[in-house]
């Protein structure tokens, strides 16, 4: 993904977009040439409501398939008369239920969801319990078999923090030239049966944080250490991260940029914290 190359008309101003929507009806957030995407729906809507140009919509981080956002950011070029305060609103009339934008702001020409960001943080939510839950299916990754022992789980993401090349959490077909990323903040909280890992970055590499959480999960479960997760990552070994999260349990919480464009209310942490009054861990390993 590129900045516009093209400047823009003396009629025409830069929106951004602060946005959440439900990952499952979408093949991810880029249009793609026979599924439904959430770039292509919300492009869809836009031009509905401002026809006079061509409708390019860029967003800050390019979402998987059935992947969610709590805070997705985005930002399209308008020429018509409404002002920015007036698109969410606008949209949500036309948007499906799965999509909702909470703000709207106009920023400078050379602003750019994407490379004007300074980073993007992401929740995963794991459910360690042995007995299924309707309500939290679509939203989290339920693990029965043994109860993840979260100390281990933040020891390993730890040891990430900083600039390194994560080459081993790529999956094939990314565009990057390198696979190098500086990992920024992580923490894991458990809360009862409910486990949050939250991982922030400068960026993400294709499928970075559900290949983390799959070997995440292994050394929870003490199936694999922390030798051979560390090991795994520092020499690039793509062939031996075999296990991906699913997508249900990811969720782009935030995406922060050096000066705020939204409304506190809009873009933080607005993704529910789930709460369960009772336990039913498995046993430990």
């Amino acid at each position: 993904m590129e900045p516009s190359a093209d400047p823009l008309t003396p009629a025409a101003r830069r929106i951004a977009l602060c946005l959440q929507y439900d990952g499952a009806p979408y093949c991810g957030w880029q249009r793609q040439p026979r599924d439904p995407s959430v770039q292509e729906t919300l492009e869809a809507a836009i031009a509905a409501l401002d026809p006079r140009r061509p409708v390019s919509v860029q967003a800050a981080g390019r979402t998987d398939t059935g992947v969610h956002a709590a805070a997705q950011v985005a930002h399209f070029d308008a020429e018509g008369p409404i002002p920015a305060h007036r698109w969410p609103a606008a949209l949500n009339g036309r948007l499906p239920a799965s999509i909702r934008v909470r703000a709207g702001a106009e920023v400078p020409d050379d602003w750019h969801a994407c490379f004007s960001a300074s980073f993007r943080r992401y929740r995963y939510t794991l459910y360690n319990a042995r007995l299924p839950n309707l309500f939290l299916a679509p939203w989290s990754w339920h693990r029965y078999q043994l109860r993840l022992d979260e100390q281990l789980m933040r020891q390993a993401l730890e040891g990430m923090l900083g600039e390194h090349d994560f080459a081993a959490f790529e999956r094939a077909g990314s565009s990057r030239s390198h696979s190098r990323t500086t990992l920024q903040e992580v923490t894991v909280e458990r809360r009862g049966d409910l486990i949050e890992v939250e991982l922030q970055a400068s960026g993400f590499l294709y499928g970075m944080v559900r290949l983390v959480m799959g070997q995440l999960v292994a050394v929870g479960e003490q199936r694999l250490s922390l030798e051979a997760f560390e090991q795994r990552w520092r020499t690039g070994a793509r062939h031996e991260v075999k296990e991906a999260a699913p997508p249900h349990g990811l969720c782009l919480l935030r995406v922060g940029y050096p000066t705020p464009v939204f409304p506190e209310a809009a873009w933080y942490d607005c993704q529910p914290r789930y709460l369960l009054e009772c336990s039913d861990s498995p046993p430990r390993a």
